[in-house]
């Protein structure tokens, strides 16, 4: 277990942490189907769920009279899976090229504003007023510091599993209306984990996600592949992406653990070695840079809030927010986790995918 959390790493579990608290929230509130209704065998109704990112980069701009195709990632300032938004219930692309929402995103649209604002009040009983507004203090006078283009929430990622934002146009498209970004607690944690992320990748061969969940918990022995989701926080469609880039890019290669065993091992080359060991350093250095960037007052602070609201990583207080609804599709890894006494984490870096946006890559 790390010690000495990266700044990255911090932001990351607070992140995630409120994000599958607000998404269990709208899960339990909003009518939807997942695959429990399969296993159960009942009749597949609703809208598709999907996370708090699909929100932020898509409902929040889709309102009654609708949104053209082109303004969305001006007004998202990220884009959005808008083939899945469509599949899943959630919005029409008319001949016009206009979206427009369903009825099922109409009452998402009154949904999520409610939810955010009550997990909000929960983290403040939880924490401490004066934790969560030393936290947003912090955040807000680092967000006044960085690009005002960033995305009020974690893009999806690209290939490589890499942070991406859009191409910026040199002239944005007129008639799109103004950008109102969000002030939310999950907005302003976004605005400065996507910023970490983005330095990071520019000196980093490996996208921050891998490095962060897979890499890191590599050994010279290297590690079975079944372990990565439970050290990780990482479900296991993130890890299998993840180690299929390693090993087609030949950073890894899995084998099994012995002759015959149907236990697979994942083992770094030098070259994935390197990319492992340049983890730690530079991490602390992007942390040590923005410290003389944006004032090391700011910074120490912001260190100083989120280790309070992360604690132990192994046992911290951000999951007593996280007991899922006995209804909600997380209720039974939930459950299973806590009957065998395993350890529950959180990651090191969110892997917001196309798959509905969850932050722990489900």
């Amino acid at each position: 277990m790390d010690q000495h959390l990266p700044l990255s790493a911090l932001l990351s579990q607070t992140l995630v942490a409120f994000i599958i608290e607000a998404d269990n929230e709208f899960e339990h509130r909003m009518h939807h189907r997942t695959t429990l209704q399969k296993s159960t065998t009942e009749q597949l109704r609703g809208p598709w769920l999907t996370s708090l990112a699909m929100w932020s980069n898509c409902l929040r701009y889709v309102g009654e009279e609708g949104v053209p195709v082109q303004c969305l990632p001006q007004l998202a300032r990220t884009e959005t899976n808008m083939h899945g938004m469509q599949r899943w219930g959630w919005i029409r692309v008319g001949s016009d090229r206009m979206i427009r929402p369903t009825r099922a995103a109409l009452r998402a649209r009154e949904i999520w504003p409610s939810v955010l604002d009550d997990v909000d009040e929960r983290w403040r009983q939880r924490f401490g007023n004066a934790a969560v507004e030393n936290l947003s203090a912090s955040l807000s006078e680092l967000a006044g510091r960085l690009d005002p283009g960033l995305p009020d929430c974690l893009p999806i990622l690209g290939y490589g599993l890499v942070t991406r934002l859009p191409a910026r146009k040199n002239r944005p498209v007129k008639d799109c209306g103004a950008v109102n970004p969000e002030v939310t607690l999950a907005a302003l944690l976004s605005k400065a984990l996507v910023t970490f992320a983005l330095e990071f990748e520019s000196k980093s061969q490996i996208s921050l996600a891998i490095t962060a969940n897979v890499l890191r918990l590599t050994r010279p022995d290297g590690v079975r592949v079944r372990d990565l989701p439970a050290l990780s926080g990482i479900a296991k469609p993130g890890i299998a992406v993840a180690i299929s880039f390693l090993t087609k890019r030949g950073y890894a290669t899995v084998k099994p653990q012995s002759p015959g065993s149907r236990v697979n091992l994942l083992s770094l080359n030098a070259k994935g070695e390197e990319a492992r060991d340049l983890y730690q350093p530079l991490v602390q250095q992007i942390e040590d840079r923005w410290r003389e960037t944006f004032a090391a007052a700011t910074i120490a602070e912001l260190r100083q809030s989120l280790e309070r609201c992360v604690g132990d990583p192994s046992a911290s207080p951000l999951f007593g927010g996280l007991v899922p609804y006995p209804d909600g599709w997380r209720a039974a890894d939930y459950l299973k986790a806590k009957q065998t006494g395993k350890a529950l984490l959180l990651p090191q870096y969110p892997m917001v995918s196309h798959r509905g946006g969850f932050p722990d890559g489900s």
